[in-house]
């Protein structure tokens, strides 16, 4: 027999678009247009209701970058449309481009008494209306957002900016009639588009395939194409028995779970994903009305809320569908955040926040954390998931690895501590599936756990920008749910997957550790004034909350619960992967500094007035250590008498500048670099010979794609170090140095703290540059084969070589306040204020011998979404500390981010709280959210070794619970006993406990 598929399928191909898909409307009808600009900010349906409209038409232009545009539709259904198999529907194109779905203009349907009916994107363009001879009285709120993405060139753009995107129309409306729908030939389309991806997915070689394509073939015979509306029917029936064919008994069963992946922020800003949640929403509702076992799952309390707020009777019927079971809220998280760069304490409360939201919304607590996009998972995310009470866990990020594949789909995560979760991995390589015959067969094909397992999720719905499920992929599903050939589909919620891939796969692999990416390691730096706000923000709440706490326990002052919550939930918004990453719009991270400033405006509102009022009325200077460890003479989250201290002596020598006290020496050369670092302790110099440390250095950074989210591993081939020098003078007990390189100009300040081994150096870049990479390097002579870098609740050690492609993958890491590389008995920490991404590896020095080099990434210059990004003054702190251990390192990051507070008054109390082990870390003391008075205290073990402390307090309290995240009463693990003022614990390493005094 010949082979005359390709030309069959060519054949097939043509007909359905040049004759079946333009007949699914059997006729149109025209409809009376009126539009109105709303002259800057969306405004609520009432407000657009009684504005003056003018007449507009099909082919006019609308909607200048980010303007809204409201569109009354008004007519009639004509009466000649009641005939049987159709549907009235309002179709609309506002200059759809199917490309990049939810990146563009969208508008959502309102009836005339404002009630919402659906939305209109790319892929989801058609309004239902009511029967044949009714009227027709529509309003469209048109959003004019700009495809700020165009095709993902990444190209520089103006359009990120309201203040530079300009004012002509970005569309022009190409379609907006009445449509009747023939159901029939859309059910056609929907039986030709599954089979035919089916075919295409399948090998030649395969009978199947074959009997599908001669399928189509009859099916195109049976096709009048002068009447495609009265013989779609016959086209039907000669496909009904390729459909009706059952999977193989060995199929891939795929758990489909309907979702919209809506970026909190992104290519837009948030008070557009406001409106991209009412219009998903509306969408997933409308779409539950026409399928019953239709489950749809969105995460993210934060974007509830915002519905509750802006639209409340449409976050009504949410709740109404969620208490039925089928809008199912995931996550248990106030958005979907980074799990990199937010502190612990701020990443438990993303889940105390989250589902405390959902508890008392929806009485449904989410127990599967749902993160389909975050840029890397933190190897502490799993003890804070089992301390929040979840249970299961779901990525799909790590697909995007460039160098090495994930070996596993479903597996146990086990994280520093050794907690393990159950976690899953969809094989699908997407978030936002249309449920494609290629799409399914690759979830099959990639699926690691054949022959032990045969279940995974895929989540489907148009995503990013929302959008979500349509009416097209629900089709599909169905069509797949028994079909020879396919996988099986099963619509389903996340709870029904994770509950049977647990049950069909008893003893899973584990992964331990982190779960990096390899991508997108320009996060860790870029837009550094956002992650400034984000590192003041964290340690200002910690302050607010224990001195709130303390004068309300010690002077029953009413502690401030609304304002914190408040500012909590401002913090953890900013913590979404696209805002404090830096991948965001130049829109998005301007308002999140102008955030982060009115935070630290309440917040430090709160700590004066705890504070006067803890010190009481007086005149003696007193100090207020919020930090877990002693500083300068003022006990741990105590106060005391303020001291002068002296840090240092500075003298010249030569061209050179030494500061020295009794514990380091150090020298600083007329380039201002540190050439000498002596630790005068251990009798021991740090820097190698012939090297300098406190080099700034600066690379071309021009990576392949995603200019905000990467830094390519070819920065290392240009760059150059500046040593060029304007001045280097000594300043008291400081050396000042000043350096200018192309439009740019560096000052920095040298100085050695007052009570511990450290140098601490303030360096104030006004930066210019564009496209480039600002290092800062210190090159230690230690023997580190490993560096530990600090992560939530503990720290993590990844290798200093790249033996191995996942080593060698990690030439760009995160660590939060301190770094630290050591050789048996002797180490050296790095510690930060404001720094997230840093490299650390064994280099060749000049004389050949080998070194660890420690270089902290400090500002980048991407030209893309915010072409202006890092412009203007940035000021760091770093401090290296001489003869630094592990314990040593976690004080260093508490001192440089926690500094003292003086304050005039009669007296500063003992410490509320306090552990009398170094080890053991108070992180958060605070009053229960319940309002009870009860006080709460969180800590943890952070050195990474097991420890028994003894807890004492300065309060009276009737018992001590362990409890979870949620202040809910769990098993003890932690205490072993208590007495009226006191409550020994026994801590596992890295274990975190949450601990409930009754008051």
């Amino acid at each position: 027999m010949h082979d005359k598929s390709a030309l069959i399928e060519a054949r097939i191909e043509r007909f359905v678009r040049e004759r079946i898909t333009p007949a699914m409307y059997r006729e149109t009808a025209q409809v009376d247009i009126a539009t109105w600009d709303v002259p800057d900010e969306p405004v609520p349906f009432a407000h657009a209701r009684e504005a003056t409209y003018r007449p507009f038409a099909v082919g006019e232009q609308w909607g200048a970058p980010w303007g809204t545009t409201w569109l009354h539709v008004t007519g009639e259904i004509p009466a000649s449309w009641d005939q049987k198999g159709t549907r009235p529907e309002l179709v609309v194109n506002l200059s759809f481009s199917t490309a990049t779905p939810g990146f563009q203009a969208e508008a959502i349907a309102y009836s005339p008494n404002g009630d919402i009916i659906k939305s209109l994107e790319p892929l989801n363009t058609y309004v239902p209306l009511g029967a044949a001879g009714t009227a027709v009285d529509l309003f469209l709120e048109a959003a004019a957002n700009p495809n700020v993405a165009g095709n993902f060139t990444f190209a520089p753009t103006a359009h990120g900016d309201k203040a530079t995107a300009g004012k002509d129309p970005l569309y022009r409306l190409r379609r907006l009639e009445l449509g009747l729908l023939d159901v029939e030939v859309w059910e056609l389309l929907q039986d030709v588009w599954s089979l035919g991806g089916l075919m295409r997915t399948l090998p030649a070689t395969l009978p199947r395939r074959a009997e599908i394509m001669y399928a189509l073939d009859r099916m195109v015979d049976a096709i009048d194409p002068d009447d495609i509306a009265g013989t779609a029917g016959a086209g039907r029936a000669e496909l009904a028995g390729v459909l009706a064919q059952p999977a193989y008994a060995s199929a891939h069963q795929l758990a489909a779970v309907g979702h919209a992946h809506i970026d909190s922020a992104w290519l837009w800003p948030v008070r557009e994903t406001v409106r991209k949640v009412a219009r998903t929403f509306s969408n997933v509702l409308a779409l539950m009305e026409e399928d019953p076992d239709f489950v749809f799952a969105a995460s993210s309390a934060q974007q509830y809320l915002w519905l509750k707020e802006h639209y409340p009777a449409l976050f009504e019927r949410v709740k109404a569908q969620a208490h039925a079971g089928r809008f199912v809220p995931v996550g248990g998280m106030w958005v979907e955040s980074d799990t990199n760069m937010p502190g612990g304490e701020a990443l438990a409360r993303q889940f105390i926040h989250g589902k405390r939201f959902f508890m008392e919304e929806f009485g449904i607590e989410p127990l599967e954390v749902w993160l389909p996009d975050s840029f890397g998972y933190s190897a502490a995310l799993p003890q804070i998931v089992a301390a929040a009470g979840s249970k299961w866990f779901l990525t799909q990020k790590i697909s995007w690895n460039e160098t090495n594949r994930m070996p596993h789909h479903t597996f146990l995560w086990e994280g520093i501590d050794g907690t393990r979760i159950f976690t899953h991995f969809p094989p699908v390589d997407t978030y936002m599936s249309e449920l494609s015959a290629s799409e399914l067969a690759l979830a099959q094909s990639q699926y690691a756990e054949k022959g032990m397992a045969k279940t995974s999720l895929v989540p489907f719905g148009w995503g990013d920008g929302g959008g979500g499920p349509t009416r097209e992929m629900l089709a599909a599903a169905a069509r797949t749910k028994d079909l020879e050939g396919s996988p099986q589909v099963t619509l389903s919620s996340p709870r029904q997957f994770f509950e049977k891939a647990e049950a069909e796969y008893s003893h899973p692999p584990v992964w331990t550790g982190e779960m990096y990416l390899e991508l997108h390691r320009g996060t860790y730096t870029s837009q550094a004034n956002t992650k400034l706000g984000n590192r003041r923000s964290e340690h200002l709440l910690r302050e607010a909350e224990l001195w709130a706490t303390t004068a309300s326990v010690l002077g029953d002052d009413e502690y401030p619960y609304a304002a914190l919550e408040t500012a909590w939930r401002t913090v953890l918004l900013q913590q979404f992967h696209d805002i404090l990453p830096g991948s965001s719009i130049a829109w998005v991270h301007q308002e999140a500094e102008r955030q982060y400033a009115e935070v630290a405006e309440t917040l430090n509102g709160l700590i004066g007035a705890s504070l006067s009022s803890i010190a009481g009325a007086g005149d003696v200077e007193f100090a207020f250590n919020a930090g877990p460890f002693p500083l300068d003479g003022v006990p741990a989250l105590g106060g005391a008498s303020a001291t002068a201290t002296v840090a240092c002596e500075s003298r010249r020598d030569g061209d050179d500048v030494v500061l020295e006290n009794t514990l380091v020496r150090v020298r600083v050369d007329s380039r201002g670099v540190i050439v000498s670092l002596f630790d005068i302790v251990a009798g021991r110099e740090l820097v190698p010979a012939g090297a300098a440390a406190n080099v700034l250095q600066l690379f071309r950074d021009l990576p392949n794609q995603w200019d905000a989210w990467d830094i390519d591993e070819s920065y290392k081939q240009d760059g150059q170090d500046l040593l060029d020098v304007v001045s280097v003078t000594s300043q008291g007990d400081a050396v000042r140095v000043e350096r200018e390189f192309g439009t740019s100009r560096v000052v920095q300040l040298i100085t050695l703290s007052a009570t511990t081994a450290s140098v601490d150096i303030t360096t104030t870049v006004d930066w210019h540059e564009r496209e480039k990479l600002l290092k800062l390097s210190f090159p230690l002579d230690v023997h580190a084969d490993r560096a530990a870098s600090e992560i939530q609740f503990g720290h993590l050690y990844r290798p200093t070589h790249a033996n191995t492609s996942w080593d060698s993958a990690r030439f760009e890491t995160v660590a939060h306040r301190w770094v630290q590389v050591g050789e048996p008995g002797y180490g050296v920490s790095v510690a930060n204020d404001s720094i997230y991404g840093h490299d650390i590896r064994r280099s060749e020095m000049a004389d050949g011998a080998t070194a660890t080099v420690v270089r902290l990434s400090l500002l980048r210059a991407p030209l893309f979404p915010d072409p202006e990004c890092d412009q203007g003054v940035h000021t760091f702190v770093v401090s290296i500390r001489a003869g630094a251990g592990i314990p040593e390192a976690v004080e260093e990051g508490y001192r440089l981010n926690l500094p003292l507070r003086t304050i005039r008054g009669s007296g500063a109390p003992a410490p509320l709280i306090a552990v009398d082990k170094p080890g053991v870390v108070v992180e958060a003391v605070k009053l229960a959210d319940d309002r009870s008075g009860d006080v709460i205290v969180r800590l943890y073990e952070a050195h990474g070794s097991r420890t028994s402390t003894t807890l004492s307090t300065e309060f009276g309290w009737t018992s001590v619970t362990e409890t979870d995240l949620l202040e809910r009463a769990i098993d003890q693990s932690a205490v072993s006993s208590n007495t009226e003022s006191t409550v020994s614990l026994s801590l596992r390493p890295f274990q975190l406990v949450t601990l409930r005094f009754s008051r």
